[in-house]
């Protein structure tokens, strides 16, 4: 049971990580272009305006998607109480693996929007 509940906190990390910084993003952009903390890409660090647009796009993508994987996660590690160690981590891991696939696949879009929204000097279309 112990195992269970380190993975079920374990996989309800990456949710909850998208829907804090996700509400975060889309609320308050940070002040400052930086190298720090932030969506940093060519693209989004060209001037305010893509800075802001950037994170008001990703920040929507990991909120929403944060909000369907903790109930999903809750489902699908409800389903593995009592069974043994190897299948808890097992599904564990594979249901990570796939909320990582929109965490980083969130990249994709946003760069995708910001080229279709913006120029390559930064200027909206």
């Amino acid at each position: 049971m112990g195992f269970w509940i380190f993975m079920l906190l374990m996989d309800l990390l990456i949710p909850f990580t998208m829907i804090g910084f996700g509400k975060r993003f889309m609320e308050k952009t940070p002040k400052k272009i930086n190298a720090v903390f932030g969506y940093r890409t060519a693209m989004s660090m060209k001037n305010k305006d893509t800075w802001s647009f950037a994170h008001k796009y990703c920040g929507n993508i990991w909120y929403t998607c944060g909000l369907i994987f903790v109930p999903v996660t809750i489902f699908v590690m409800a389903l593995l109480l009592g069974k043994t160690e190897d299948t808890v981590g097992s599904i564990g891991g594979i249901l990570c693996g796939i909320q990582m696939i929109p965490f980083i696949g969130s990249f994709f879009s946003t760069e995708k929007a910001l080229n279709k929204t913006f120029d390559k000097a930064g200027k909206r279309r």
